[in-house]
């Protein structure tokens, strides 16, 4: 339930009206706004219809919110949310790149590839220490050896750092190495871990399951900010459909229809969303035209070496013309690059 407060309402009089809710059993929220006063309240319908909230003097007007999705909804929240990753803004007029290999596979390996992600525009290193891999026999990743490299090679570099999780038992041991957490396509729907992550104050980015609706990634990002975490970030990195040329279906539709729908950004990840290294750039131009955030690019100094995803990674030199080209396309869509910030 949405509740309009009057333009004269005080803080004392929401205080009444979120006590009236929280007493009633149900979630409160408070939102106040440069003209208005919005309340929020979330739990049993047959709840909130019995409280009679309209009969309080400085409510204005009450309407339900009807999308399953409450807190994630732009019904609760019609401005688009900002969430920073360290000092990188996404969403708002930002449009922000991060860059970096699959995975982490030794200092100097992930040194080149992140610098020379960094050197052509991006301002924060993707970059995986654990891996969930189809094949049992596939490298899965360098663990808490990896993350050090990432948090030596992020302070180096001045930027911030995003890195999968795979486990609850690993969150705050990420936390301490990273500036965000990755909820990979196949844990969107793992919501215990869900609901870990949403413990934390760390940025989350939500990457869309594989055979997920967007109903179904806006519901399990509805879990990790009704566990009290806002700082999420969507993404939209393919589906599986019927077809097999490419590795996935990079579903472009879903980035604007999740940002008419849910206030948080969306970022989108072409080197997942394709598989195929040629087909990267373009889909990031037109990502930036559907209305994205961001995009999350796979780089490595020398893909045919990578551990994994070598096939979809741009070299250094792609990498840095696609940034050139893609300034282009993000002022055309009203937006700004995002800049490394220096100390």
């Amino acid at each position: 339930m949405i509740i309009v407060l009057k333009a004269e309402a005080t803080k004392q009089d929401a205080d009444e009206i979120l006590a009236k809710i929280e007493n009633a059993g149900l979630k409160p929220l408070y939102m106040p706004g440069t003209e208005r006063t919005v309340l929020g309240a979330l739990g049993d319908e047959r709840i909130l219809q019995g409280l009679n909230i309209t009969a309080h003097p400085m409510v204005d007007d009450v309407k339900p919110i009807l999308a399953s999705y409450k807190r994630v909804s732009r019904e609760l929240y019609p401005s688009d949310s900002v969430v920073h990753i360290g000092n990188v803004p996404f969403g708002g007029e930002h449009f922000s790149i991060i860059g970096g290999p699959c995975a982490v596979e030794g200092l100097d390996e992930f040194r080149q590839s992140a610098s020379a992600a960094v050197k052509a525009g991006a301002v924060a290193l993707r970059g995986g220490a654990f891996k969930p891999r189809t094949s049992p026999y596939s490298f899965q990743g360098g663990g808490l050896d990896a993350l050090r490299v990432m948090k030596e090679i992020k302070q180096e570099l001045g930027v911030p750092a995003v890195t999968e999780v795979m486990d609850a038992a690993d969150i705050d041991m990420i936390c301490q190495h990273v500036d965000a957490l990755q909820i990979g396509a196949r844990n969107m729907q793992n919501f215990n871990l869900l609901k870990a992550v949403g413990r934390t104050e760390t940025p989350v980015i939500l990457k869309r399951g594989i055979s997920a609706t967007i109903e179904e990634t806006l519901l399990a990002a509805e879990y990790i900010v009704d566990a009290g975490n806002p700082n999420v970030i969507l993404c939209e990195r393919g589906i599986r459909t019927f077809e097999t040329a490419t590795r996935n279906t990079l579903d472009l539709n879903a980035v604007a229809f999740m940002k008419r729908k849910s206030h948080l950004p969306v970022i989108v990840d072409p080197s997942h969303g394709t598989g195929i290294r040629e087909l990267v750039g373009p889909m990031a131009k037109a990502a930036v035209a559907v209305g994205a955030d961001g995009v999350i690019i796979e780089v490595h100094h020398e893909p045919k070496n990578a551990l994994s995803d070598g096939q979809q990674s741009l070299y250094p030199e792609q990498f840095a013309q696609l940034m050139k080209e893609l300034d282009a396309f993000i002022t055309a869509a009203g937006r700004q690059t995002t800049k490394r910030k220096v100390a």
